[in-house]
């Protein structure tokens, strides 16, 4: 079936800089937002950028190969796994844009053309599997799929607004979600806005998320200032959340802020009785990778610390996606360490970054190696920051460290104690 897609889509995006702000104001944006995504590939160094938002980082094993073949065929032959569980394909040709489209849609992964970069939904990978939580919050993240897919409204969140689902155990309610829904006891949920906290009925988890997001939306055009998130929002301008869900029907508690945990990831290797969780070194899954993930495999959960839950398979599968590279048990020493694209992917980095994380010694802090102050994919929680000021000179947590020094300062690095 032929899919049309709205002229401009494919295009690639410019730069678009906020306007800074002056002391004591607001940020404001000038111009709309230039997220990359599936249908508006992104011009990097080494060719073009597309990213596929996937809520809960769910796949199909048809979804899978699809990829696979897409990165084969149209990119550099790998995929990148985000630190919100979504998917790049890179070194695309500027030319594959409407070829790209076409596959993504026949496979299911464009619902809604006018909505595909608004499609942030983080939820714990693990939910109905290992029997913790309080909530199958992998049910609400498809609920809430269709619902913002289905709200004409919604399509004009940014790129960025993110929803985090928790269900329960606090693995992902500290990844800042701009809307965040923690599953509690007694078929409750809480509502985490910022400083606020709300409780819903779990029958209204989903309704109360997207009714906020569109509370977020009317608030943001009334200030003027092109916010795209909340917390970009001047004061005067905050929603009244509660009286935007009573507008929505929905009935809310003001209730204390929860503790924020941690990001607690579960570690490489079984996970309950029909499920494993690895971890690919430094976010990137070869396509022979993608489809041994699939092999065996009821469905595939892309996570939020770049790696992947395989709903289905037992530990018997370990050593063939070890095979491919992949982390599959505790205390290997690519655990915990990230990187951004760095040079030569990204014009912007002053160095080889991946080079450098590649040969991290391991630790129990985690760590994130960036080409430049801009820190992309930075991870939440306690760690280490590594920072090219220059291909031979880096900033380790603020202090600069020569190249050849790097590895043993990292090292040391990795085993203090740190706040986040």
């Amino acid at each position: 079936m032929a899919v049309r897609f709205p002229l401009g889509m494919l295009a690639a995006m410019p730069p678009t800089p906020p306007t800074p702000p002056e002391a004591g104001e607001a940020l404001i944006r000038d111009r709309g937002d230039a997220c990359p995504g599936a249908l508006r590939l992104h011009a990097a160094a080494d060719g073009y950028l597309a990213r596929l938002r996937l809520p809960a980082g769910r796949l199909t094993l048809r979804q899978l190969d699809v990829l696979a073949g897409a990165a084969e065929a149209l990119g550099d032959g790998s995929l990148s796994v985000t630190s919100r569980g979504n998917a790049e394909l890179r070194g695309l040709d500027g030319g594959c844009g409407a070829r790209l489209a076409g596959l993504l849609a026949d496979a299911g992964l464009l619902p809604s053309p006018t909505h595909e970069r608004v499609r942030n939904i983080v939820a714990s990978p693990a939910a109905g599997l290992d029997g913790l939580g309080h909530a199958d919050v992998q049910l609400w993240a498809r609920a809430l799929d269709a619902a913002l897919c289905a709200e004409p409204r919604a399509a004009a969140l940014s790129g960025r607004f993110l929803h985090v689902l928790d269900d329960g155990r606090g693995d992902v309610a500290g990844l800042g979600g701009d809307v965040t829904l923690v599953a509690a006891p007694g078929g409750a949920a809480t509502l985490v806005l910022g400083p606020r906290a709300l409780r819903v009925a779990a029958a209204d988890a989903v309704p109360a998320a997207l009714a906020c997001a569109l509370a977020f939306l009317a608030a943001a055009e009334a200030a003027g200032t092109g916010a795209w998130r909340p917390r970009e929002l001047p004061a005067a301008h905050l929603p009244e959340w509660g009286a935007a869900l009573a507008r929505a029907g929905i009935a809310a508690e003001p209730v204390p802020l929860p503790s924020r945990p941690g990001v607690l990831p579960p570690a490489p290797g079984p996970l309950g009785e029909r499920a494993v969780h690895v971890l690919a070194p430094l976010g990137r899954l070869t396509a022979a990778a993608l489809r041994a993930l699939g092999a065996g495999a009821d469905e595939v959960r892309l996570t939020p610390w770049r790696g992947a839950v395989v709903v289905g398979a037992t530990r018997d599968r370990l050593p063939a996606l070890a095979a491919h590279g992949l982390v599959t048990a505790p205390g290997d020493p690519r655990t915990g360490v990230t990187a951004c694209t760095g040079a030569p992917g990204c014009a912007k980095s002053l160095a080889d970054v991946r080079a450098d994380a590649a040969r991290a010694p391991g630790g129990p802090l985690p760590v994130h190696y960036s080409g430049c102050a801009r820190r992309c994919g930075h991870p939440h929680g306690p760690r280490t920051e590594v920072t090219a000021l220059g291909p031979d000179t880096y900033l380790l947590d603020g202090a600069p460290v020569p190249r050849a020094a790097l590895a043993e300062a990292v090292a040391a690095a990795r085993t203090s104690p740190m706040e986040s």
